[in-house]
């Protein structure tokens, strides 16, 4: 962590997509002259501390995942390298830092909230509530990354009263993390069913909730559907099992009481409103095409698709500029003189431009219908409800479908050539194609397989670090990789080092957890 962590006390009002910049800029206030603040400023510098890891932006692709989950999840097409599956210190000391910044919000926030009068708290509620189900979601993808964490005593300097000796962190336990996240989750979505929201306090949540508008069904939805997503990550660890059971059975058999996100007008999202804020997708094609080439597909996506005659291939990527209506993908066994030539040869496609890669308009995704939809497919699966199972499924792949044909529709891009519409007619002769269809696959691992393509091809490059979190749980899908015999790390890691300022300023608790900092210790949910 950095030596000296601060916070912000910012207000957002980011009401309606009139918004321009100027309000927006007269909105953030200098943290080094911020004398006062309150819980509704608390909260919205809270959500706005953590944009860049939200939104999709050039320093989180290039710098963060160009050459970690990108690659790991063979969401695009690179050139082979020495070195190539060691991540780099930058990617991992910038997500690192921003995260602990992001900590250091979330800690101020519960700092301000615990002044409030016993009155207060209890009419603030609901912003408790909705701060925390997004901090323990972007918690998650930390832990998922490094393991153990410092978590419960990190980030709080200014509730130390500015006392560095005790404000050094000890790390948290991932399993304990996860436990206690899981824990927060099943009571707040028990409360969100039975909380009363005063009219002063609504209405100031819609003003500073840009992510769900202050809709507290939306809020229920967003922390169910994050409970179901925790659980499937630990769902094969022993002491996970029954817990597994047990809350997945309470959400699936009590829709009305534990709704989940079930359709894509539900999808948890930072909407782009206005490109004059900062709330925007403007610089993400930069961030993705890197050095160059860097958007190009990966074989084994663009096959699966153009096999089975997958509709989203047209939404999702356009054919390279040298190759007329040809779908190609790069394969990652090349040797890389070979695949350079190929990436410059103008035959590879692309990320579609007008849809992804130059959408400027492109929501920034938390949870969306389709993952929610997959993650329930494992479950009827391993619950032995077969018919549950398929119809999640196929509700997951028409879901996916939809959501990218949807991008287009809110782009201000026009580069790519315009986009042919689906049907239902299309989407079921997909669902039926050999290679999809479920009654075609006679066993669980079968199943198993299929589902997991669906929900990797979904994640694609919108949600990299979801997408390897699941690669590594289930080991599906099979990928392969070229081994790198010029370095110790041959394959890609099952986990993220920890940035060396840990070490420097951290340095008692990172020895408690030192052994374990290697690329191939794995996180605790990783079994198999």
């Amino acid at each position: 962590m950095k030596k000296i962590i601060y916070s912000m006390s910012l207000v957002l009002a980011l009401g309606v997509t009139s918004c321009t910049k100027q309000q927006l800029d007269e909105n953030y206030a200098d943290p080094s002259k911020v004398t006062t603040t309150n819980v509704e400023k608390q909260f919205a510098g809270f959500l706005a501390s953590h944009n860049d890891y939200v939104m999709y932006h050039y320093w989180n692709y290039f710098v963060v995942l160009q050459n970690t989950a990108l690659h790991y999840t063979q969401a695009v097409g690179w050139q082979n390298a020495p070195a190539q599956y060691v991540p780099g210190a930058a990617a991992i000391g910038d997500r690192w830092n921003n995260f602990y910044g992001f900590v250091a919000q979330y800690k101020e926030f519960l700092n301000v909230y615990s002044k409030l009068s016993e009155a207060d708290k209890k009419d603030k509620r609901i912003y408790l509530i909705a701060a925390t189900i997004f901090f323990y979601d972007q918690s998650q993808k930390v832990v998922d990354l490094h393991g153990d964490i410092p978590w419960s005593e990190a980030g709080l300097l200014s509730t130390n009263g500015g006392n560095y000796q005790v404000s050094y962190p000890k790390y948290d336990d991932a399993a304990t993390i996860y436990t206690k996240m899981l824990d927060d989750l099943k009571a707040f979505a028990d409360e969100l069913n039975t909380i009363t929201v005063s009219t002063g306090v609504a209405a100031s949540l819609q003003t500073q909730d840009y992510i769900n508008n202050g809709n507290l069904t939306k809020w229920k939805k967003y922390c169910n559907s994050l409970r179901v997503k925790l659980l499937t990550r630990v769902s094969g660890v022993t002491s996970f099992q029954s817990r597994y059971t047990s809350e997945m059975a309470q959400i699936t058999g009590s829709a009305a009481t534990y709704p989940v996100v079930a359709a894509n007008s539900e999808n948890m999202k930072v909407n782009v409103y206005n490109l004059t804020t900062s709330i925007n997708s403007s610089d993400f094609y930069s961030g993705l095409i890197g050095w160059g080439g860097n958007d190009v597909a990966n074989k084994v996506m663009i096959d699966t698709m153009k096999n089975n005659a997958d509709p989203r291939l047209r939404a999702m990527f356009q054919p390279g500029a040298s190759a007329g209506t040809t779908y190609a993908g790069l394969d990652p066994m090349l040797d890389g003189t070979a695949q350079l030539a190929l990436i410059n040869g103008g035959t590879l496609s692309r990320y579609n431009f007008s849809s992804i890669s130059k959408n400027k308009y492109l929501p920034g995704m938390l949870i969306n219908a389709a993952e929610v939809s997959f993650l329930l497919a494992e479950y009827y699966l391993k619950a032995g409800n077969d018919a549950a199972a398929k119809t999640a499924y196929e509700n997951g792949i028409g879901y996916s479908i939809d959501y990218y044909f949807s991008l287009r529709a809110i782009s201000d891009n026009s580069e790519s050539p315009a986009l042919v519409p689906t049907d239902n007619t299309e989407k079921t002769a997909y669902i039926n194609s050999n290679g999809i269809k479920w009654g075609n696959a006679t066993t669980t691992a079968a199943k198993m397989k299929l589902i997991a393509i669906q929900k990797w091809t979904n994640y694609s490059v919108l949600q990299p670090l979801e997408s390897w979190a699941e690669i590594r749980r289930t080991k599906l899908p099979v990928l392969n990789f070229q081994v790198d015999n010029t370095n110790a790390q041959t394959l890609p890691p099952v986990r993220w080092f920890y940035p060396s300022s840990e070490n420097t300023y951290n340095t008692t608790n990172y020895q408690a957890v030192s052994a374990k900092d290697k690329l191939t210790t794995k996180i605790f949910w990783d079994v198999n």
